[in-house]
């Protein structure tokens, strides 16, 4: 290879498409620099991202919501966002794109690429979940049509999109890597100050807006219920976006829990607790791997959920990845009115008191982790993806 200047960019967003492009930023960083290659990465995402080596156009972590009603509000700094990655692409045009998750924005820009380059490579890393919803064949052929390879973390999204005409290569998954690098369960504890004789549970409400209404008052209602039988109960909340912090803490007060928000090395909490109550994402697939028991929640507006049910049909066999992985009923999730905070408590003091389907969880969780391919999935991504430029 050559030391000719090389740009790749990178489109993202959320907390959890920061999370995921920074590894791939990192490894790519990496494998340039050993190659030779004088490499720039330009995209949209957020400070995981920045720290690991990408020049920034927009902050996209903050522009996320599920649903039809909760998106209205993120409609105008979303198609701001994907603007100024169309502006930026037309006058600096790079040798490859890579899209990672954020589907209808990434969508967009896909479509607009390769309108205007026919010949730049475009890869998406981090596919959208197609295989698992009904009636959703009509995006993947659109996503097939201006894309040049998929780069699958779920052998069931390769298998799906292959099937649907793209060249797609299952990679693993890169939580894989990530979790290689966190603390110890011994030194996350030791670090957090958790005795062996307390219960530590780790409080996961949100990373976006909509969940501080829709999933946060439940999740802490329940914690309250859980804390009143188990007085040696201490909850952990990692925080997720540092606009959360007041709002939380002011939460925490409210309900009178005894909660510690960690806004440092938030990562410790997923290493160090006894067992979690999350709401849906990719965290769940985070704790499973870190063998942490966990009740999953999904909630949204009574709004969205009636477009769901009435018009849209949504029907889908699980909404957890940690689920969708062997599409086997590994974690509880309560969605909708099923999230109240009785069946909350119930199902989570079920799950803390109860040695046995503790282990069943356990023992689940290794089978679905065989699933999820080797470690290095990062490198490989960036392996491809440097030998097409």
């Amino acid at each position: 290879m050559t030391n000719t200047p090389k740009t790749i960019f990178i489109s993202t967003g959320d907390v959890s498409g920061d999370l995921q492009g920074a590894l791939l930023v990192k490894a790519l960083k990496q494998l340039a620099e050993k190659s030779g290659i004088d490499l720039n990465i330009v995209a949209l995402g957020g400070s995981k991202m920045a720290a690991a080596g990408a020049t920034i156009l927009a902050d996209t972590t903050y522009i996320s919501s599920i649903g039809v009603w909760e998106a209205r509000a993120y409609l105008r700094p979303s198609l701001q966002a994907r603007n100024l990655g169309k502006q930026y692409l037309k006058t600096n045009p790079p040798d490859a794109i890579v899209l990672i998750d954020y589907v209808d924005p990434n969508i967009g820009i896909g479509k607009y690429v390769r309108s205007i380059f026919p010949n730049l490579p475009i890869f998406f890393y981090i596919a959208p979940q197609d295989w698992v919803w009904p009636r959703k064949h009509k995006r993947a052929k659109l996503i097939v049509s201006f894309i040049d390879e998929i780069f699958s973390v779920f052998p069931a999204e390769a298998k799906y999109f292959a099937e649907q005409g793209a060249k797609t290569k299952f990679v693993g998954h890169p939580l894989i890597d990530r979790i290689a690098t966190l603390a110890s369960r011994e030194t996350a504890r030791d670090k957090l100050g958790i005795t062996d004789g307390e219960i530590a549970v780790a409080l996961i409400p949100a990373s976006r807006q909509q969940e501080l209404t829709y999933i946060l008052p439940n999740i802490f209602e329940a914690a309250r219920q859980i804390q009143a039988k188990l007085p040696n109960v201490r909850f952990w909340i990692p925080l997720s976006r540092p606009d959360f912090k007041e709002e939380i803490e002011s939460q925490i007060q409210a309900y009178q829990i005894n909660a510690n928000l960690v806004t440092e090395n938030a990562d410790l909490v997923l290493s160090a607790v006894d067992f979690a109550i999350t709401k849906c994402g990719t965290v769940s697939l985070e704790l499973a791997l870190l063998n942490i028991p966990q009740v999953v929640i999904y909630r949204v507006s009574k709004v969205t959920a009636w477009i769901a049910k009435n018009v849209v049909k949504f029907s889908i066999p699980y909404m957890s990845p940690t689920n969708l992985v062997e599409m086997k009923s590994i974690v509880p999730e309560l969605m909708q009115d099923e999230a109240n905070p009785d069946r909350i408590a119930q199902e989570s003091l079920e799950l803390i008191l109860n040695q046995e389907r503790r282990d069943r969880m356990l023992a689940d969780y290794s089978q679905m982790r065989a699933a999820l391919g080797d470690r290095g999935v990062c490198d490989r991504v960036a392996t491809e993806i440097l030998a097409k430029l």
